[in-house]
């Protein structure tokens, strides 16, 4: 498999002593957005939102300092970051000195940004600063509680019903059922995915058998959310639409994709499996 020689995962890795960029493996977003359909720039916004739980160095002194990150990579960006490669960039500085938190920041921003060839923000929190980061998304009505038969697990729109009447409603869906799998190591994926819409009613029935048909299928967690996104804008063309996967943490990261149709900033708000 191509990826498989450019990136990190699935190998064994001596983790660095010394901070450097160099381990960084950016991935072009255009190679799974052409398997969509997709070319030039997308007709929807969004972004990453990363959460990075394991993150240190040495002050001038030598003495440890910790601190979360939030960092939020733009949607338009011309690449993913290989998720591992993100954990050994951050682990590279374990063994380094730096001046202060905010010299830790920039140079993280402008060493990401350089990675994703777009605009990265980056903050880094104390765990007392994390508690006033988290939000809340709104209350959403999960559908796991739904009696069906399932029957397919690889992404199949047909599962999903033509739009029936006139009605317009609004209102956001939840599953904690979405599971999708690594494209290069098979490992799989958990996530909660949130959908909110204005349009015709959707089929919530046949959304949760769509939402589980992805069980089998092999991406990265940013395309899996643009799949969603476009298969049920180009069914249903909903006035708005927003589609949010909270993605359980690996490697003391995890990365919650959001995509939608109207401008919207990722909510960040921990779950019980993250």
């Amino acid at each position: 498999m191509e990826l498989e020689k450019h990136t990190h995962l699935g190998k064994a890795t001596e983790y660095p002593e010394e901070y450097s960029p160099s381990w960084l493996t950016p991935i072009p977003r255009a190679k799974s957005r052409g398997t969509l359909g997709l070319s030039g720039a997308p007709d929807f916004v969004g972004e990453d939102l990363w959460n990075g739980y394991e993150l240190s160095w040495l002050n001038s002194k030598g003495k440890p300092e910790v601190a979360l990150g939030v960092f939020r990579i733009r949607c338009d960006s011309l690449n993913i970051i290989e998720s591992k490669s993100f954990k050994l960039y951050l682990n590279s500085f374990n063994q380094s000195r730096f001046a202060s938190r905010e010299e830790v920041q920039a140079l993280m921003q402008k060493d990401l940004s350089a990675a994703a060839e777009g605009e990265v923000s980056v903050t880094l929190l104390s765990a007392s600063d994390w508690r006033d980061e988290l939000s809340f998304w709104q209350a959403a009505e999960n559908l796991d509680g739904l009696d069906i038969e399932v029957e397919v697990y690889t992404p199949d729109a047909s599962l999903l019903p033509d739009p029936v009447g006139d009605d317009i409603v609004e209102e956001t869906l939840s599953s904690d059922l979405l599971k999708s799998n690594c494209p290069v190591t098979g490992q799989p994926d958990w996530a909660t995915l949130y959908i909110h819409y204005r349009g015709k009613p959707l089929d919530k029935a046949a959304l949760l058998k769509y939402i589980v048909s992805m069980r089998s299928h092999q991406d990265f967690h940013e395309h899996c959310v643009e799949s969603v996104y476009l298969t049920l804008m180009q069914r249903y063309q909903p006035e708005k639409l927003a589609v949010y996967a909270r993605y359980t943490r690996r490697g003391g990261l995890d990365i919650n994709p959001l995509r939608s149709n109207y401008p919207l900033a990722a909510d960040n708000f921990k779950l019980p499996r993250q």
